[in-house]
């Protein structure tokens, strides 16, 4: 188990066998034999590893192992295989994390995922997915108005949601299903943790839309393109659009634009398509808008405040449940949260006011 978990890191921090031993002061076939298990490195060597790496010691004895099946990423062409393989073993280790506190507990406190029932069974046209969204949401009791906390909705409806550390800019979401070695499922959806909120927001939105538009596509329909059709239609239903800007307009302003991205989480240039796609502006005039929009820089940075980024916080308070039922120990809940003892102390008694955000 030590022998995969060395490996594991090791790729998760993207050291080859010799970087990996040149930081911690051993030759790359040392390393190379605690791989295999060949080698068990001491207490101190363990120590070095996991610091190399930038992870806890903690992580090379961790008995509760899952497998990620059938991952499926949104990603640019520069994130290779290399980088998906240590980007999964990263979404693992977190997942493993979720899946022993959850093993903590005697009914596990989560939701059992599902879509909706009395969704459409096939979709044949973009259009469609409109109303298969509003639908999405009425079941869901998510009303017509913004989703404050996206991702406090998801996991919620029992999404097990993962902001990993990636600085590849390659890398946008990735839907998984994580399965236990009891063989229980539990779907994943991981994003980036270097976007703002409102892309962040827009791909876990999109990462829905694959869980519950799968299988339900036509033949001739895009699946990218839907699942980015359900994505702006979610976070923004059309009644919304036609409410807050009009049912036909010749132009926008980008101060509404602005204002409308802080309230409902989708980007300005979400918000625009979303006008075209929902009939208040013209073709003509969303092109007119786009190339103004472009030519400001805008598409790569938008201006003004950033969305605040996205910050799974069921964990965290699934945590300190356990520890109040005495499901877990203090050093376990610690070990959770990643964090030291002498901090996890002063954070449970409130004694720091640092905002607390763990993974």
């Amino acid at each position: 188990m030590i022998a995969d978990r060395i490996r594991q890191a090791r790729l998760a921090a993207g050291l080859t066998l010799g970087a990996l031993g040149e930081k911690v002061g051993v030759s790359h076939t040392a390393i190379q034999k605690y791989e295999k298990g060949l080698l068990t490195p001491s207490s101190s060597q363990l120590l070095k590893l996991a610091r190399a790496c930038g992870i806890r010691t903690e992580y090379f004895f961790r008995t509760h192992t899952v497998d990620l099946l059938q991952p499926e990423f949104r990603k640019l062409a520069t994130f290779g295989k290399t980088a998906q393989d240590a980007l999964k073993i990263k979404v693992i280790e977190l997942v493993e994390k979720r899946v022993e506190l959850l093993g903590a507990f005697p009914k596990s406190p989560l939701l059992e995922f599902a879509p909706p029932p009395g969704l459409p069974e096939r979709i044949h046209a973009l259009d469609e997915i409109e109303a298969f969204a509003d639908l999405v949401r009425n079941t869901w009791q998510l009303g017509m108005n913004p989703i404050a906390d996206l991702t406090d909705t998801l996991e919620g409806l029992g999404l097990l949601v993962i902001v990993v550390d990636e600085e590849n800019p390659g890398f946008s979401g990735l839907t998984a299903k994580a399965r236990t070695e009891d063989g229980r499922l539990y779907p994943v959806v991981a994003v980036s943790s270097r976007w703002p909120g409102d892309r962040q927001r827009f791909t876990l939105a999109h990462e829905l839309g694959h869980l519950l538009l799968d299988g339900r596509l036509a033949d001739d329909i895009d699946e990218e393109k839907a699942c980015d059709r359900f994505a702006g239609a979610f976070l923004a239903p059309g009644v919304a659009v036609t409410q807050l800007l009009g049912q036909q307009r010749h132009a926008l302003e980008w101060q509404e634009l602005y204002v409308l991205k802080h309230e409902f989480g989708l980007s300005m240039g979400g918000w625009l398509h979303r006008a075209k796609q929902c009939g208040v502006i013209t073709e003509s005039a969303h092109l007119t808008m786009v190339k103004r929009f472009s030519a400001k820089g805008w598409r790569k940075t938008e201006p003004g405040d950033p969305l605040p980024k996205e910050h799974p916080r069921l964990f965290d308070q699934l945590v300190y449940r356990a520890l109040a039922e005495q499901y877990i120990s203090e050093s376990k809940a610690a070990e959770l949260l990643g964090i030291p003892m002498m901090r996890f102390h002063k954070e449970r008694q409130l004694e720091t006011s640092d905002a607390v955000a763990h993974q």
